[in-house]
């Protein structure tokens, strides 16, 4: 695998219906970190809640400086990068977002590609609907607030907008603020690798 590979992801909420999903193209060589933060931007989160990779029996993260991790061994996500789990021969991963409403995506690897010359990555490539709003309770509160939310003029309809802060369209990812947000991430990753290029 060469350092100019990019890698198409699928990445999908679990345990919801419609699926919720994203496709994305990434550099083989972002780490963890950065892999949360494309998914954070393309999921439509706002990275308020603690979060984790489950891969091959490993958990990769932030882990706490003072050792509070729970009795479990968690990895540095910015320290390991995307290649290893792609050496490891491994196609599918879990990301968890908000440990206490439990997000879990399913990611998928599709399949391994020459990075195109003049593409910025992270890009996006698709997905459908919108993540649940942050704090929503899990996925019963999600399907709570929607049934809310698509009611006709009801009392509930106003009191779940109002707690949003304004329209949910459940189908509706929206879309530019998706690519203006990775058009940032590949922005910081190019001013990145040409500062290391002139040191």
């Amino acid at each position: 695998m060469s350092v100019n590979d990019v890698v198409i992801l699928h990445i999908e909420l679990a345990e919801i219906e419609p699926a919720i999903w994203r496709r994305v193209a990434v550099r083989a060589t972002t780490s963890l970190l950065g892999l949360h933060r494309i998914i954070q931007a393309t999921m439509g989160w706002l990275d308020y809640h603690l979060w984790e990779f489950q891969i091959d029996g490993m958990v990769y993260g932030i882990p706490d400086p003072d050792g509070f991790d729970w009795g479990r061994k968690i990895e540095p996500a910015g320290a390991t990068k995307l290649t290893k789990v792609l050496n490891s021969g491994l196609d599918v991963f879990s990301y968890t977002y908000d440990l206490g409403d439990n997000w879990l995506h399913r990611i998928t690897v599709e399949r391994v590609e020459p990075a195109e010359p003049e593409t910025l990555y992270p890009a996006f490539l698709g997905g459908a609907r919108r993540s649940p709003p942050e704090d929503c309770g899990s996925v019963p509160g999600y399907y709570a607030f929607l049934d809310a939310v698509t009611g006709k003029g009801s009392r509930k309809k106003k009191q779940a907008l109002d707690w949003y802060g304004g329209p949910y369209d459940p189908d509706d990812i929206d879309e530019p603020q998706i690519r203006i947000t990775l058009k940032r991430i590949a922005n910081t990753y190019r001013r990145g690798k040409l500062k290391a290029a002139e040191t």
